[in-house]
């Protein structure tokens, strides 16, 4: 169960922080009621206090959790990479949705990791740019929080991190960022 004004996040769309916790009657049962507000979207949402865990709504990644994040962007590139940039992108795509719909802050570290590195070897489709800001706005929002630092510098540290430990080799484009 979560706090009145405790911050969570929900899977794909970011943080919010629980506003109101409220009981309503439906079909004659009582149920409670998480109101969540997204503290950077403007929307408000209402979710059953036994929906929390099949939607995937979490707490917000400890500190320990976010350095491991740091450490996984930091490892090289041997696992499928090369397999990644040559695969269908809707195939890539459905396996993508997947893992943000879980909400594990590993899955979508190395979401942003296959991106980044697809994004260095070949110009990235319009969909990979969407999903590759979509996530770097979700993994900063987190950061951010988790590190006390303006969201800002959460992306500076998550691009510039990136670009330290993968360089690209001397003849392949860089990322669009």
């Amino acid at each position: 169960m979560y706090l009145l004004n405790e911050k969570v996040v929900y899977p794909g769309h970011g943080v919010a922080k629980i506003n109101r916790i409220i009981e309503k009657i439906i079909s004659g049962n009582s149920t409670i009621f998480y109101e969540l507000k997204f503290l950077n979207k403007e929307m408000t949402i209402l979710i059953p206090t036994d929906n929390i865990v099949p939607t995937g709504i979490r707490k917000l990644s400890s500190e320990e959790c976010i350095d491991v994040i740091f450490k996984v962007l930091a490892e090289p590139e041997i696992h499928l990479h090369k397999e990644a940039c040559n695969t269908n992108w809707n195939k890539r795509s459905k396996q993508y949705q997947f893992k943000l719909r879980s909400g594990d802050l590993l899955e979508i570290s190395k979401i942003y990791k296959d991106l980044q590195y697809i994004g260095q070897h070949k110009e990235l489709s319009f969909g990979e740019r969407t999903l590759l800001l979509q996530i770097e706005n979700l993994l900063a929002e987190e950061i951010s929080l988790v590190k006390n630092v303006i969201e800002q510098q959460a992306v500076e540290q998550l691009r510039s991190f990136f670009a330290i430990n993968h360089k690209p080799s001397h003849n392949q484009p860089k990322a669009y960022m």
